[in-house]
């Protein structure tokens, strides 16, 4: 490059030279500049489109708020409906996105898939109405991440109840086509926002329909799982606040997540590293580690209890779970049980829950990754349960509806069920976790086994100890799927949705996972519920983190499909991090060497271990880069952990009379 530069700097530099010498002549200075005739315009100021010939008529409108903030909202009315009722979407996610899908006259084509159950919205002949929230896209406003409800962490006059009770009332004085009756849903985050308007709701909402809600993102939804950070929605959070329009990406310098999120000391110095500290609910989030008032003021649950207890109930609630949920496995079940002891009629809270991932039931939905369910469950859904129940309470003649209490997809047998509560299982049965990595409903075999355990390296007499143990190391963590590790994301190749039915062989061969399984059935276990975690365990370091998996191990081979042959099925798993032992509220360090009870509920299941099935649990300390790595060392705030204070931890699971681990199982009689 050197020699480059020497060959042709001179003649360039003399070119140059001669270039800005000309402007200074004096022919230059005094010729007139050139006049040419102005050739006219071919593009029209506004181009109007000529839309007669759709079947449907598009509005637009910018609907004033109390506090004179304006909403872009869209508005898609089937051409020559009268009497129709309106369902509404509240989104982060740009109502124009959602309803200009294809430049085609017909009205379903237009309908973006996420949120938009289409069958249900044509066949019902609904007006659609998608609305930008604050602070998004085309509205006006400032925008807050599930901006809280009026009271201790929202000082203002208004949260998305008001705005959703204002854009209502403008709705259904302003769309002459409407029978004056409103049903809001939505999925995810739009799932969130139909929760958050049953708060002194508006007379013509008429039904709410909250699909894979957020509901509480520190328990286990978006954020935390039990107190463990969810490290996988960096990204989420960079573009979703960043700016107005998402039009600011989250960088990577790998291919491979897990390396990526390996690449940083910590997570609070992966933030800033992306200049995450500009924006304000990362700022919010990494302050508040703990489930302090800021996550328990906003859970979604216990506010609708407290309305609900003091208000009663207003309107028909269908919440809507997936039993496969990768983003939001909480929601739906936790609001669920917190709101149904107060409907004392039994007629105004239902659910369903099916074998979807994050938002299937909207899609095709015959498998998820390698599970195949004989049937296309969301269509039935839809049909079934979705389409009467909106119509049963927003069309003028209310058509009947035969829809239980509880619809539930009972995942092994696969097969709908109507029931009328959740869950069926009268109680738990512990499947206690023995010595040789196996399983057992006898307290006494357990028992009587704890004396073959493993011997442990510390002792130098050969009496076995009542323990299995590993070594985590954060440095290693325990990869969450199969490496490379993909990001999130919904597009093929990304494989995102279907991460929480992969099949777990890849963890249970490693020596930083422990695994234990039951003899084969030989007659079918039907759980329905949530399975209980109940581990004694100890770790030599003094913070630790429990990963627990419930499991179900097809038979050696599968006939008709040999890809499942001795497929390890997650059925339920979470993440607890035991500085929160104690209390959520409080982290505190644990006490190193010594056996402590960790006790928390898996995700809901509806499942059946079939005959020539086996069970099986494994535990592990590490889900990378899904979750946040552990130090392992209990530090104040784990965001801003050193380098130092990630240690190797020797981590023990007790299976001794006295400290017996065990699963606790929602068995159906």
């Amino acid at each position: 490059m050197i020699r480059f530069a020497s060959r042709f700097a001179f003649p360039c530099i003399a070119a140059f030279a001669i270039t800005i010498s000309m402007p200074f002549s004096t022919q230059a200075q005094q010729s007139p500049a050139p006049q040419y005739p102005n050739y006219p315009s071919e593009m029209p100021d506004h181009l109007q489109p000529v839309t007669s010939s759709f079947d449907f008529v598009r509005r637009e409108a910018m609907i004033a708020m109390r506090d004179g903030v304006h909403l872009h909202t869209v508005i898609l009315i089937p051409r020559g409906a009268a009497h129709a009722p309106i369902l509404l979407t509240r989104t982060p996610y740009s109502a124009d996105q959602l309803t200009t899908h294809s430049n085609s006259a017909h009205l379903g084509p237009n309908l973006y898939g996420y949120d938009n159950a289409v069958d249900v919205i044509l066949d019902g002949g609904y007006i659609r109405v998608i609305q930008d929230i604050r602070g998004k896209y085309g509205s006006e406003g400032d925008n807050v991440m599930n901006r809280p409800n009026r009271g201790p962490q929202n000082p203002t006059a208004v949260d998305e109840s008001t705005d959703t009770y204002d854009s209502i009332e403008w709705l259904i004085h302003n769309i002459p086509e409407t029978n004056g009756k409103v049903g809001i849903l939505g999925i995810s985050y739009d799932g969130w926002l139909p929760l958050a308007a049953l708060i002194h709701p508006h007379p013509a909402l008429k039904v709410s329909v909250p699909m894979n809600p957020m509901v509480d993102g520190w328990m286990g939804d978006d954020w935390f799982h039990n107190g463990a950070f969810r490290e996988q929605n960096m990204p989420y959070i960079y573009e979703q606040i960043g700016t107005r329009d998402n039009t600011a990406k989250w960088w990577t310098s790998h291919f491979d997540d897990y390396d990526e999120y390996m690449s940083a000391p910590s997570v609070g110095e992966l933030g800033h590293r992306h200049g995450l500290e500009q924006i304000g609910f990362w700022k919010k989030l990494i302050a508040h580690p703990a489930y302090d008032a800021f996550w328990s003021d906003q859970a979604m649950d216990k506010v609708l209890a407290k309305e609900f207890r003091d208000h009663g109930i207003p309107i028909p609630i269908l919440l809507v779970h997936s039993l496969w949920d990768q983003e939001d496995i909480y929601g739906a079940p936790a609001v669920y049980k917190a709101i149904k002891p107060l409907d004392k009629d039994n007629d105004k809270v239902f659910m369903v829950l099916g074998p979807w991932h994050h938002g299937q039931e909207i899609e095709p939905a015959d498998s998820l990754g390698a599970i195949r369910f004989g049937s296309d469950t969301g269509t039935w859904f839809r049909k079934n349960v979705l389409a009467p129940f909106l119509a049963h309470y927003l069309k003028d003649n209310a058509p009947a509806m035969d829809i239980a209490p509880v619809t539930a997809y009972e995942t092994g047998e696969n097969e709908w069920q109507k029931l009328p509560a959740w869950p069926t299982a009268p109680a738990t049965k512990p499947l206690y976790l023995q010595a040789g990595f196996k399983l057992s409903f006898s307290a006494q075999a357990a028992a009587e086994s704890s004396g073959a355990a493993i011997p442990s390296p510390q002792t130098s007499n050969s009496q076995p100890e009542s323990f299995d143990e590993y070594v985590s190391d954060p440095a290693k963590p325990v990869p969450f799927r199969a490496r490379p590790s993909q990001p999130v994301g919904y597009e093929l190749p990304l494989t995102w949705p279907q991460w929480l039915v992969d099949d777990q062989r890849e963890a249970s061969g490693r020596p930083d996972v422990l695994t234990y399984t039951s003899d084969v059935l030989t007659a079918p276990l039907h759980i329905t519920g949530q399975a209980i975690a109940n581990i004694v365990a100890s770790t030599s370091g003094t913070d630790s983190d429990w990963v627990v998996k419930l499991i179900d191990v097809y038979p050696d081979e599968v006939a008709g499909d040999p890809s499942l042959g001795g497929y390890q099925l997650a059925v339920a798993m979470d993440i607890f991090r035991g500085r929160y032992r104690e209390g959520f509220a409080v982290a505190k360090p644990i006490e190193a060497g010594k056996p402590l009870t960790y006790r928390f509920p898996l995700p809901p299941t509806n499942h059946v271990f079939l005959p020539g099935h086996r069970i099986m649990v494994q535990v592990q300390s590490s889900w990378f880069p899904l979750y946040d790595r552990n130090p392992q060392t209990f530090v104040e705030n784990i965001f801003w952990a050193k380098p130092s204070d990630f240690q190797k931890a020797t981590q023990r699971i007790y299976h001794s009379p006295d400290h017996a681990s065990a699963i606790e199982l929602p068995i159906v009689p």
